[in-house]
């Protein structure tokens, strides 16, 4: 079972390295599952994404607070909406230009109840 769990944890952690140069394309999403995986089945992998200082954070504050940056609300929120335009205005089937919009709302309005990062106490930083 070690196998699986690293096989997904290497899928999904090269999906979110592309992401990171592809535009539109999440990266944070599949960090948190490579994370997840990751810390099932190959513990070196996992503790490398938590100590990474572009991928660490996001992944601890998804694990501590259940939080989602503002930024990443938007940015997601401007993709799908990039992408529901270019669906509905595509010559595809009329149930794709239904399912496919309702289901990345539903997706939005799940994201945008989560909670934001908590901000940083500046006294202890000091």
């Amino acid at each position: 079972m070690r196998w699986v769990w690293r096989c997904l944890a290497l899928v999904a952690v090269a999906l979110g390295l592309i992401g990171v140069i592809v535009p539109g394309m999440p990266t944070t999403v599949f960090m948190l599952m490579g994370a997840a995986a990751a810390s099932r089945g190959w513990p070196a992998l996992h503790d490398w994404l938590l100590s990474h200082p572009r991928f660490g954070p996001p992944i601890q504050h998804w694990r501590n607070y259940g939080a989602v940056p503002r930024k990443a609300k938007w940015m997601a929120l401007i993709t799908m909406l990039l992408s529901m335009w270019m669906i509905c205005s595509s010559a595809t089937a009329l149930w794709v230009k239904w399912s496919l919009p309702s289901l990345m709302s539903a997706i939005l309005l799940w994201l945008w109840t989560r909670p934001e990062c908590p901000r940083k106490n500046p006294e202890q930083e000091q």
